[in-house]
């Protein structure tokens, strides 16, 4: 069984690491060399301080040893991650008994899968969090430190997500076999990036706090191009595909939805401007920003497009500066798209956004 793991540990042995290898090329005693050592170090030393997450796998070790024929129930139900989890889904569509999980373990499709369901679990606990965890940081405003638990789980919904962001995050990643030990990695670092991005919520809420209220309610969405930060983030450069270790179908399907860059944020421009103009209700608001979701839609490829573009025109610490208030990103976007050719955000948006 697997018991949560400090993450901050697992930063210290990468800085070690790094130490050890670049002293291998240092023994000339070059001036440079040495500098770049005591850089890595510095930068080590401060991801060791910003990253404080746990990797929990305890509730997949417990449905995986009742498969095998050990009846550790009280165990499995004890688990965090079980309780955590039941607590979110209590009275929603997607409630959870223990009745109904005890069905769902013993289920035969489980059975048929539990093989395959422990060999990537094997896989993914031998994933370099560290390096995920360091990739991440860099898009991130100086002195944010990520706090969270990361849940490996085996449950009937296949799905993974982020929860109490603002109290107590948690990351529950659903085991997937489809999954690489590297795509693991590369979710754990996107996720990552949301619980750090949420420490920045006070600071957005104080800069939008003078809005007129739709206009207010239009900023505050503008927050969910966190996605398409946390994709660059979670690949570790502009210079490397949000997906280069994800299958070909799946880096096609993103390729073919970047190429409706221009028609998707057109769209969203629309649906900023219906906020801003008080035709939605709150429950068409809602229902009609999911639907930029999709697999990895407009929230996400958009976002994705603006960061990129303003980091390979104006900087990294432009775009970081960004994530303090995400309105920041739109207009750093136009300036750059403007030089570009590349299609705008209108100006009527950008002005509401910005009416203080």
């Amino acid at each position: 069984m697997m018991k949560p793991l400090r993450f901050a540990l697992g930063l210290v042995a990468w800085a070690c690491s790094v130490s050890g290898r670049v002293s291998d090329h240092t023994s000339f005693n070059v001036p440079e060399a040495q500098e770049e050592l005591r850089e890595q170090r510095i930068a080590a030393t401060a991801a060791s301080k910003a990253i404080d997450v746990q990797i929990d796998a305890e509730e997949a070790d417990a449905v995986l040893a009742i498969i095998a024929g050990h009846p550790v129930w009280d165990r499995l139900f004890q688990t965090d991650a079980y309780k955590r989890l039941k607590q979110r889904e209590a009275g929603g569509k997607y409630s959870i008994t223990d009745a109904d999980f005890r069905e769902f373990v013993v289920s035969d499709e489980l059975q048929r899968r539990a093989s395959v369901l422990s060999r990537a679990l094997t896989e993914w606990k031998k994933a370099d969090l560290a390096g995920a965890g360091s990739r991440i940081l860099p898009y991130l405003p100086e002195g944010v430190r990520i706090r969270a638990k990361v849940y490996i789980v085996i449950k009937p919904r296949e799905n993974s997500f982020v929860s109490d962001l603002l109290r107590n995050p948690a990351v529950f990643l659903f085991l997937d076999p489809k999954l690489s030990k590297a795509q693991f990695e590369n979710t754990v670092a996107h996720e990552l990036h949301h619980v750090g991005l949420a420490t920045l919520a006070k600071e957005m809420e104080q800069a939008i706090s003078g809005l007129p209220p739709n206009a207010r309610r239009a900023a505050e969405r503008t927050g969910t191009f966190g996605e398409g930060l946390a994709m660059l983030a979670a690949a570790g450069s502009s210079d490397i595909h949000p997906h280069a270790n994800s299958p070909g179908d799946v880096r096609a399907r993103w390729d073919t939805d970047v190429a409706n860059f221009e028609q998707d944020l057109m769209r969203l421009d629309a649906f900023f401007l219906e906020i801003i103009d008080g035709k939605l209700t709150e429950a068409e608001e809602r229902e009609k920003a999911a639907s930029f979701f999709g697999v990895q839609g407009p929230w996400y490829t958009v976002g994705w497009k603006m960061a990129v573009t303003v980091e390979k025109t104006s900087g990294r610490t432009v775009l970081v500066d960004c994530m303090k208030d995400m309105r920041r990103l739109l207009v750093r976007y136009n300036e750059a798209a403007e030089r570009q050719h590349l299609p705008r955000w209108s100006p009527r948006l950008i002005e509401a956004l910005r009416s203080q």
